[in-house]
């Protein structure tokens, strides 16, 4: 690489550091309101893990599965969801931007368009989320009496990295739907907020076409499920092979690759609203 890319490179990580130290600033300006939204955020993945509590209160076993395995489930996607809304999920705001035109002045500067939309409105309020869906996965595999091997251990820790991938992919392609339909929110919300509540149980509760789609068409079984059975040394019901459970990395990043992929498209393809 030559001086000018180098020197390119430098200007663009300074840009990328200004827009998120200009966020940080912004929004924590008002201390205790970002102390009350840091707080109020953990409640959705609260709410997720009460519920299978819930759940559990009624009965032994959920889809074959006792409350300590599926809570492995519940606290891997947790987290790994969690944190990619952190990271990723104000990307689903795109409709706004194409419908008052500041996609288009996205666009105009000399900087990646995904980087600065992500950046913008980069919501720091759902860090909690995301740490408090680390502590329930770290208390899920505390609980879990697994049987440590380096194997389990390398697994738990890619494993969450994968989901943070895959979610983000997922929250990239289904916002690329916007390039050509703008109101096309529900349709994304559908697929990411289906897609961790799909991830929270295990997918032996689904049947027919519908676990079909989700799990394998889209992927979503390779988030928690095939990862916890690995984890917990258990055959799949299903009758999958035990390695499959080491495939989540593989799948995410394939999931990426495709959401660059229909990125790209919609970038070249868009046509500014004209308003």
């Amino acid at each position: 690489m030559g001086e000018s890319g180098v020197a390119q490179r430098g200007g663009a990580l300074t840009a990328y550091r200004a827009l998120l130290g200009a966020q940080a600033r912004s929004q924590t300006a008002y201390r205790a309101s970002f102390v009350a939204d840091l707080l109020g955020n953990v409640g959705a993945t609260v709410f997720d893990v009460v519920t299978v509590l819930v759940l559990f209160g009624v009965t032994r076993e959920l889809g074959g599965f006792t409350l300590r395995e599926t809570l492995v489930m519940v606290g891997l996607s947790a987290c790994a969801f969690a944190t990619a809304d952190l990271l990723v999920g104000n990307i689903e705001r795109i409709p706004r931007y194409v419908r008052t035109g500041l996609l288009d002045a996205v666009l105009l500067r000399p900087l990646g368009a995904l980087p600065q939309l992500l950046l913008m409105d980069l919501p720091l309020r759902k860090v909690s989320r995301a740490l408090f869906g680390l502590a329930v996965w770290v208390v899920a595999l505390a609980s879990a009496d697994l049987a440590w091997t380096p194997g389990r251990v390398l697994l738990a820790v890619l494993a969450p990295i994968a989901g943070v991938v895959f979610f983000g992919a997922v929250f990239v392609a289904t916002a690329t739907v916007s390039f050509f339909w703008i109101e096309s929110s529900e349709l994304a919300n559908s697929v990411t907020y289906g897609g961790r509540d799909f991830t929270s149980y295990p997918v032996t509760v689904y049947g027919g076409w519908f676990r079909g789609l989700f799990a394998y068409g889209l992927g979503f079984a390779f988030v928690s499920y095939h990862p916890a059975l690995a984890l917990l040394g258990r055959a799949d019901p299903l009758g999958l092979p035990a390695w499959v459970g080491w495939a989540a990395p593989g799948v995410a990043v394939v999931a990426a690759a495709l959401a660059a992929v229909a990125w790209r498209f919609g970038i070249r393809h868009y046509r500014s609203t004209g308003s």
